[in-house]
C-alpha cells in the first residue's frame, strides 16, 4: 500500500488490496473513495469486495468510478462533496493515484493558483503539468 498525502485531509493511492483495510484504518483514514471502474480489476478488487473489507474496519466507503471520458465537472464536484462530508482524512484510489490527483487538482481550480496546485500534487509524486491549460481555463470560467 502506498498512501500519498495531497493535503491533510486528502490522500491518494494506487490500487489497494482488501488486506490493506486494517492498515488504512491505522493510518487514520475515515473514508475510502474508489475511483476505479470494476472493469479494470479482477473480482477480488472490485468495489463490492473492497467495500466489504473497508466497512468491516468501520470505515466509510464510496464508489465514484472515473475514466478519462467520465471526468466531468459534475464528477469533480461529487468527489469534492464526498471529501467535504468526511469526518476525517480521505483515501482515494485508482490504478496509480493519478486520476484521484487530477480530481483534486480540478476541484482546486480557481481556489488556488495553478502553480500551487501542480506543486502540491508533484510533492506526492504526480506530474500533472499537462493539466495547466485545463486548470487555467477552469479558473477563468469561475471569474
Amino acid at each position: 500500500m502506498d498512501i500519498r498525502p495531497i493535503t491533510d485531509r486528502y490522500n491518494v493511492s494506487p490500487q489497494i488490496d482488501p488486506e490493506d483495510a486494517a492498515a488504512i484504518k491505522e493510518a487514520g483514514i475515515t473514508t475510502v473513495i474508489c475511483n476505479r471502474p470494476d472493469a479494470e480489476v479482477p473480482p477480488s478488487h472490485q468495489a463490492d469486495a473492497m467495500r466489504a473489507a473497508i466497512e468491516a474496519q468501520g470505515l466509510r466507503f464510496e464508489v465514484l468510478p472515473i475514466t478519462h471520458q467520465t471526468m466531468s465537472p459534475d464528477r469533480v464536484a461529487q468527489q469534492a462533496a464526498i471529501v467535504e462530508a468526511s469526518d476525517g482524512p480521505v483515501l482515494a484510489y485508482c490504478a496509480s493515484g493519478t486520476r484521484c490527483s487530477v480530481l483534486w487538482a480540478l476541484s482546486q481550480a480557481g481556489q488556488q493558483p495553478a502553480d500551487s496546485i501542480l506543486q502540491t500534487v508533484a510533492r506526492a509524486g504526480y506530474d500533472l503539468s499537462a493539466l495547466r491549460p485545463t486548470l487555467d481555463a477552469a479558473a477563468a470560467a469561475q471569474r
